[in-house]
Formats: structure tokens, C-alpha cells, sequence
């Protein structure tokens, strides 16, 4: 219930509703840190997990948010002719700084600041998909219709599909 969410999910939870959103942000008791854990809390493929991974630009220093299927490596490289400088991975303070979320949490929408969003292609794939949602133990669900509409992004190929 929204009403037991802990502060961050709360905040989060919050931010849907001021945007218009009506997305119900559900804390679980197992970890969804992880493409993996997330799928097997909320009984879904690993595809189905949204992973917001923060970059940035190696000269600007902007923020640029991957938003990648589960089992999806980004591929920097790609990533980085998009964006139109090279980019580095974000470290922790960097990511909470930019977004107000700590990693693992971090949601596809609702940052601090503008943060320009990049969707993984296959992410398209699914009827519906599980992001995060302001901690490492809360996530939402949403259609890929709707991360679009939330975040603005580029629907792009920005992954290469992990080998199992």
C-alpha cells in the first residue's frame, strides 16, 4: 500500500501522481537491485526489468540515462555516438546527485534535473514491463508505451543481448 512506502518509494510515488501518472510504486521484501532479483520478485521475465543505468558525458558532464532490458549489456560505444561525446559510467555520488536516487533504485523519471533518456529497443518487445521506483526493494509497472511518455526518450539499439 502507498501509504506504508518508505520515504524514497513515497517520494517517488508522489512524483507519478504530480505528473499526471496513476502507477501504483509497490515495495517488496526481497532485494530488486539486480535485472534478476527484480524478475523473480515480481514473477516476470528478466527482459521485462527496465535497468536505469546513469552515464555521462566525458566532457560536458551531463547526465545521460540507458534505460536497458535485464539481461542487456549497454554498449557504451553505440551509446556515445548518440549522445555525441564519449561517455563514462557514473559513479554513486554522481547518480544521486544528478537523479536524487542511490543505484539500484533509480527510476526512469522524476530526477532532479533533466536527464536525457535512451531506450533499449527490446524493451518494445514486452506488453509490460517493472522499473524502478526510488529504492532498491520498490518497483512499478508500465507499459513501453508509457516509459516513453514518462521519460521522453529515444527508442534506440543501445544494447548488445547478453549471451547466456
Amino acid at each position: 500500500m502507498p501509504e506504508e512506502l518508505s520515504a524514497s518509494a513515497r517520494r517517488f510515488q508522489d512524483i507519478l501522481q504530480q505528473q499526471g501518472f496513476a502507477h501504483q510504486v509497490v515495495e517488496l521484501p526481497a532485494s530488486t537491485r539486480t535485472a534478476k532479483e527484480a524478475a523473480q520478485a515480481v514473477g516476470c521475465q528478466p527482459g521485462q526489468i527496465v535497468k536505469s543505468l546513469v552515464f555521462k558525458g566525458g566532457q560536458s558532464q551531463t547526465p545521460v540515462l540507458a534505460l536497458a532490458s535485464g539481461p542487456n549489456r549497454v554498449d557504451e560505444r553505440q551509446l556515445s555516438e548518440l549522445v555525441g561525446e564519449p561517455i563514462e559510467k557514473a559513479d554513486a555520488d554522481f547518480v544521486r546527485q544528478h537523479t536524487g536516487f542511490a543505484v539500484g533504485g533509480v527510476p526512469p523519471l522524476g530526477h532532479r534535473e533533466r536527464v536525457a533518456a535512451f531506450i533499449d529497443e527490446t524493451l518494445m518487445q514486452y506488453p509490460t514491463l517493472w522499473a524502478a521506483a526510488g529504492t532498491p526493494r520498490a518497483v512499478f509497472q508500465l507499459t513501453p508505451a508509457d516509459l516513453q511518455a514518462m521519460t521522453g526518450g529515444r527508442v534506440v539499439a543501445i544494447t548488445e543481448t547478453a549471451t547466456r
